[in-house]
């Protein structure tokens, strides 16, 4: 069974990673996507204690603990995971590094500020490096603000912007305390909508990439070298290849 990586990674902090993966990793399993596991590289574990806050054992948490991402990946592999979501610190590290060169898709969230934009060259530095495609979301937007469509714009010129903008709403924060989800908390709700229609279209992304291979004898450097300009945005990241019979 084919095993997808989803990275959600970001220099800065703020821009609301570790809500977006949780709620992609859910809108996927109610997709019937699953099973789902999610792998938190963050040091500070809030994706991990939000699982643990869950009432629902929709998703599979897998520990870094012991020898970093690569025995994470490969437990999930063992066990039937069809899709690992990793969230990641908000930092440039060669840790982060190493865990994007195992992504099969890098998402990078960011929010609608200069301050936010000017952000995120190092980690289009990083994937660019590792050759591996990334789509930005903008994701804590204030509704008709004419600052969210020019940086969707400016965005658009580094590599590929979702075309789903994901609003600032309180119910995100809300429903992240108890283990839930806006789908779960507010399911009629323009936020559930708006995570429906960012999977709906992450998924159509997924069904033309090719997973990458989890071997530790392939990617053991990984993370020894970072990017030598971590200031300069990259290129526009690779198009996905549509895999033999889809």
């Amino acid at each position: 069974m084919e095993m997808h990586v989803l990275v959600f990674a970001a220099q800065k902090g703020g821009v609301g990673k570790t809500t977006l993966a949780g709620h992609i990793a859910v809108a996927a399993h109610r997709a019937g996507v699953g099973p789902v596991g999610l792998i938190d590289a963050d040091p500070q574990g809030s994706l991990m204690k939000w699982v643990e806050c869950r009432s629902a054992e929709d998703l599979s948490i897998f520990l870094t603990d012991h020898g970093g991402i690569q025995p994470a990946l490969r437990e999930a592999a063992a066990a039937g995971i069809r899709l690992v979501i990793i969230d990641t610190p908000p930092a440039v590290t060669r840790s982060i590094s190493e865990v994007v060169g195992h992504a099969d898709l890098v998402i990078v969230p960011t929010r609608p500020s200069p301050h936010d934009l000017r952000a995120v060259g190092p980690t289009v530095d990083i994937a660019q490096w590792h050759e591996k495609p990334l789509v930005f979301v903008v994701n804590g937007a204030t509704p008709r603000a004419r600052i969210t469509s020019d940086a969707a714009v400016a965005l658009s010129q580094h590599g590929t912007v979702a075309p789903v903008t994901i609003h600032h709403r309180v119910d995100f924060a809300a429903s992240m305390i108890d283990g839930r989800t806006v789908m779960e908390a507010k399911p009629e709700g323009k936020s559930a909508a708006e995570i429906d229609a960012l999977w709906a279209y992450l998924a159509n992304r997924m069904d033309r990439l090719t997973p990458a291979t989890v071997d530790p004898a392939t990617v053991e450097n990984f993370g020894t070298h970072l990017p030598s300009n971590l200031n300069a945005l990259g290129r526009r990241a690779p198009a996905f290849g549509r895999r033999p019979g889809h």
